[in-house]
């Protein structure tokens, strides 16, 4: 029993130590790919192109990662166009792909097994989908972009009128002094011509 309690731990920094080494795989072998970003040291994307058409894979490692098979995701903004039919071939491809290298630091091997296959994984994504989707998006912005009504503006006196009215609906009494004029801010405004 105390062989299985010592190898777990071991296991783990095994799978830690590759991920160390596998960060500095990637770094070296995509620095300056402007398709390839790094989002922090277990999570990474690449974005995958042809004509018009792409499209963003993002892989990320779980703490046993490469024992077990990494995260796959295609479910961020930038792919919302993307028929659900797409997406799982893609999944179903990785899937596979990643079975295979088990055990093994398969992030690189992932991500370039796609590369040949993009013009055929989308070429079941129809422009008419994305055509329609898209006109769905701009219509339903231009029904939230209507203009609020515009509110009435009050003058000052309408104002108080509105609060005098609302004060008195309460119930409530004007306070002691409310309409006593300020003496002394009354004399500073008043012109002062000295006697003669």
């Amino acid at each position: 029993m105390q062989g299985l309690a010592e190898l777990v731990p071991r296991v783990m920094s095994d799978d830690a130590e590759q991920q160390t080494e596998e960060v500095e795989v990637l770094k070296s072998i995509y620095e300056g790919d402007e398709n390839f970003k790094q989002l922090n040291d277990t999570t990474y994307q690449y974005k995958y192109k042809e004509g018009e058409k792409s499209f963003i894979v993002e892989i990320s490692w779980g703490p046993t990662y490469p024992t077990e098979k990494p995260k796959i995701n295609l479910e961020i903004f930038y792919n919302q166009h993307l028929l659900t039919s797409v997406k799982e071939n893609i999944l179903k491809i990785l899937d596979a792909e990643a079975e295979q290298w088990l055990g093994c630091a398969m992030t690189y091997t992932l991500f370039e097994c796609l590369k040949d296959k993009v013009p055929e994984i989308l070429a079941e994504q129809t422009e008419e989908v994305v055509t329609a989707r898209m006109e769905k998006v701009v219509i339903a912005e231009q029904m939230e972009s209507k203009k609020p009504e515009k509110k009435e503006q009050l003058s000052k006196s309408q104002k108080r009128r509105a609060w005098d009215r609302a004060e008195m609906g309460r119930g409530g009494e004007k306070p002691r002094g409310w309409d006593w004029v300020d003496i002394v801010k009354h004399l500073s405004q008043v012109p002062h011509t000295p006697p003669s």
